[in-house]
């Protein structure tokens, strides 16, 4: 079974950063991906980032571009979201999100998910 721990959530002020990680065990493949979707209160789950394992292949939703980067370490099958110029609007329940195979940032694709953690910016 696989299991996603995130950390790194909190509180900051517009234009700050944070980093958020999710630590991946309980798997074998060399083949996955490890996604980032967000959830704002009354309001539908997107998607955020992804990152394959191979590290040569990366998603971004339009929104972010520019402003976060997603990064993976195999050795310890953990992802890193480093979120920079946060804004207002950034402010949600940030999850991690795992799959065999190819990126994508359709939430039905991942099959795993972690626990959430919540991201808040005020201005």
């Amino acid at each position: 079974e696989v299991q996603l721990v995130e950390s790194g959530g909190g509180s900051v002020q517009a234009g700050g950063s944070l980093r958020l990680s999710c630590a991946a065990s309980g798997f074998t493949s060399h083949d996955y991906t490890i996604a980032w979707f967000r959830q704002a209160p009354w309001k539908e789950r997107k998607g955020v980032s992804c990152i394959h394992s191979s590290r040569s292949g990366t998603d971004y939703a339009d929104s972010v571009k520019g402003r976060f980067t997603i990064s993976i370490v195999r050795a310890n099958n953990t992802a890193y979201l480093q979120m920079n110029n946060l804004k207002p609007e950034d402010t949600a329940i940030y999850y991690c999100a795992f799959r065999v195979g190819w990126i994508t940032l359709r939430y039905y694709e991942y099959t795993y998910w972690g626990q959430g953690t919540q991201v808040t910016v005020s201005s």
